[in-house]
């Protein structure tokens, strides 16, 4: 039996299936990953500093201009589609198995996928608010501003709705993933090195003995797995089929 085919064997005997996720996920999409190699050259080529610096909280308070700047060029991709990760995870659920989802990014594609129940650890590019009023606005709305955003009722300033660097995660958003992993009989991890905290912290409440890591690299936690396979997340879900998959395509 190869490793998709013990895959396919766990999900077929679990029902409370939970999917913590990370930037190898989206890549698939053509959205790199900002803390790559390349993303850090890129950053540091164009606009002399670290990535983690560019979107740090205090960047945005000391330097606005050049901080919405680097955000719209490296972090917004408005013509990004889901791939077959996506899909297949939100066809799991549709089917029941899958609960939850647990992502670190902020690029909405597992919502765009169809999936209901997704935890946005980082938040979402998709969601904006004025600081001052509170006022709700698109991606559309930050993407055309010239320079920084402004509310058009107030004039606020215009947030991105996303965890920078230096900003704490939602509590709530993460006691849900606490309670949500903590009962889970399998868990899949895909497309994360594990290596950004305190989100990588959550995977100690697992409880279960259906670990699968799904990396193109190495992780901290492959000796702690039941099934590691080093491959493109897309390309390993993308051969995960089945009857109850298969139901979920036809309905």
């Amino acid at each position: 039996m190869n490793k998709i085919e013990k895959l396919q064997e766990i999900i077929d005997a679990s029902d409370n299936i939970v999917f913590f996720g990370g930037a190898g996920v989206s890549t698939e999409s053509g959205i790199p990953d900002f803390r790559s190699e390349s993303g850090i050259f890129k950053s540091l080529e164009k606009y002399g500093d670290t990535p983690e610096r560019l979107v740090s909280h205090s960047y945005y308070l000391e330097h606005t201009e050049e901080f919405f700047s680097y955000y719209k060029d490296c972090l917004i991709f408005p013509e990004a589609e889901p791939n077959s990760a996506h899909y297949t995870l939100a066809r799991l659920e549709k089917e029941g198995k899958l609960k939850a989802i647990i992502t670190q990014n902020i690029d909405g594609l597992h919502l765009k996928a169809g999936s209901k129940n997704v935890l946005e650890l980082h938040g979402s590019v998709l969601r904006n608010y004025c600081e001052s009023c509170g006022k709700s606005f698109p991606v559309k709305y930050v993407l055309e501003a010239d320079g920084v955003p402004h509310c058009d009722a107030c004039g606020g300033r215009v947030k991105p709705d996303v965890v920078l660097y230096e900003e704490n995660l939602d509590m709530d958003v993460m006691e849900a993933a606490v309670n949500y992993i903590s009962r889970a009989d399998m868990l899949i991890i895909g497309g994360t090195s594990l290596v950004v905290y305190p989100a990588a912290g959550l995977l100690r409440y697992y409880q279960g003995h259906k670990l699968v890591l799904v990396n193109k690299s190495n992780t901290s936690y492959d000796s702690r797995a039941d099934l590691v396979i080093n491959e493109n997340i897309g390309e390993v879900f993308s051969q995960i089929q089945g009857p109850y998959l298969d139901k979920a395509a036809s309905e």
